[in-house]
């Protein structure tokens, strides 16, 4: 097995090499024509006899070429990228009028976003010159050989033979670039700006560099004093509802799946209507029942638990707060889990607890011993996922709590997460800069944590280890 791994990785690196030989056997053997093709991008196909691919090829290079050099163009937002832009608004009292008319000037987050894309754009048209090059010298190789050379019709053909999947990736990389990779890209640099509401930098931003991460980090600064305490209560949060969640889901599994349990399509039919029911609905019903004044604890007073004025504080008290939130996602994270480990308890091999049985061992040492195993083996990439999606869990908490309760002058509440956090920053409070900032490390941290905790996993490594 691993010699024909070998062998198939080192098929894979000699194809990587061939295709990336390609342009530089291009411009080394290709001559005058696809020299030339360099600069007026399909000339290669035209003289190979690719008339409608040449053409397409010359029209994306003239359309790049009109782009860039139009007013208010690529040029234009490239060249104002380096200083985002110096000419405020200005207030002008027309005397003809007796009003006030204003001169536009130069917008930061406009001119950060177009550079953005505009810097994208440059490195998609780079792309589609080098495959106009390949393109014009295969061509123009295989009419040299005496080889038929492809029609248009011949290759859109192929889009759904040979190259489908070329035809089937292209829609969703599109999506991706357009509405994931140029949004993350500018979140990315409005990090090293300072893109704020404080000293009115809405309109008019610069670049500061690593300033904001530094003011962030800093435990001695107001906002690095915040930033750490909601990490910590952020890494708090994601562990006890993750596996609090694991443990009793499957403790309410392994109970209905049980012999000697009776009615076990009904126990999973109500555990199911709590999915079933939107989550934002059942939340915000909780909150409004665990308010000061909430149902809960009136109920309390009138059965005299509580003295007539006094409440328990849920929403008010950190401490309790942070167990509220953390017993609420329990409640609605159990279903879930329900449903995921009744899958897996029903593929473990029976004969593997009789064989247990037959040794003597009781009910804890199979669970410890068979089912615990198996279930960590299989849910690893959903735990790891759990993991992270708690992290970013901001239903929950902001439908529950809001973050709150929050002290005095500070931005971020007690029960707030890293996203619930950032959230309120950007919105808020507009503190975009410091919101990216946030956005980058929760990035960071997670995509580490999950490839490493993924790969070092015995899913990862032993695929068949319970086959």
């Amino acid at each position: 097995m691993s010699n024909e791994l070998t062998k198939a990785d080192a098929r894979r690196k000699r194809k990587a090499s061939k295709r990336s030989d390609t342009l530089l056997k291009a411009l080394q053997h290709g001559g005058p024509v696809v020299w030339l093709s360099c600069l007026i991008m399909g000339l290669g196909n035209l003289f190979a006899g690719q008339i409608v691919k040449g053409i397409l090829f010359a029209a994306m290079e003239a359309a790049m070429i009109l782009f860039m050099v139009r007013p208010m163009g690529g040029i234009h937002w490239l060249s104002m990228l380096p200083g985002l832009g110096e000419v405020e608004t200005k207030e002008i009292w027309d005397e003809e009028q007796g009003v006030f008319v204003y001169e536009i000037g130069d917008n930061s987050q406009l001119i950060l976003l177009y550079g953005v894309a505009t810097a994208i754009l440059l490195v998609a048209f780079v792309i589609m010159w080098r495959a106009s090059v390949r393109s014009g010298y295969k061509a123009l190789s295989m009419k040299r050989s005496g080889k038929h050379v492809p029609n248009i019709i011949e290759d859109i053909k192929s889009l759904f033979d040979a190259n489908v999947h070329k035809l089937l990736m292209t829609p969703p990389f599109l999506g991706l670039l357009i509405f994931t990779i140029v949004p993350l890209i500018y979140m990315i640099t409005m990090a090293f700006t300072n893109y704020s509401k404080v000293d009115s930098h809405l309109i008019l931003f610069d670049w500061v560099g690593l300033e904001n991460f530094r003011a962030l980090f800093n435990g001695s600064t107001v906002i690095g004093r915040q930033f750490w305490s909601v990490l910590q209560w952020t890494l708090v949060w994601a562990f006890f509802a993750t596996f609090l969640n694991f443990f009793f889901g499957t403790f309410v599994a392994m109970i209905i799946n049980r012999p000697t349990t009776r009615l076990k399509g009904m126990w999973r039919t109500i555990l199911s209507l709590t999915i079933a029911v939107p989550q934002f609905v059942s939340l915000l019903v909780i909150r409004t029942m665990f308010k000061d004044l909430g149902i809960v604890n009136s109920l309390l007073v009138d059965w005299g638990v509580l003295a007539k004025g006094d409440f328990l504080p849920f929403m008010t008290n950190a401490t309790w707060a942070r167990v509220f939130v953390i017993v609420i996602n329990l409640w609605v994270g159990i279903p879930y889990t329900v449903m995921q480990v009744t899958g897996i308890l029903k593929n473990i091999p029976a004969e593997q607890y009789e064989s247990a049985r037959l040794d003597g061992a009781n009910v804890v040492q199979q669970f410890r011993h068979i089912t615990l195993p198996y279930m960590i083996f299989v849910l690893t990439p959903y735990l790891i996922t759990q993991f992270t999606g708690n992290i970013n869990n901001f239903n929950v908490i902001y439908l529950l709590t809001g973050g709150n309760p929050v002290q005095n002058g500070m931005s971020a509440g007690e029960t707030d997460l890293l996203v619930t956090w950032l959230y309120k920053l950007s919105v808020d409070n507009q503190r975009y800069n410091i919101a990216a900032v946030i956005g980058i490390f929760t990035f960071i941290v997670l995509s580490i944590v999950a490839l490493v905790t993924y790969r070092s996993s015995g899913s990862y490594k032993d695929e068949e280890g319970f086959r």
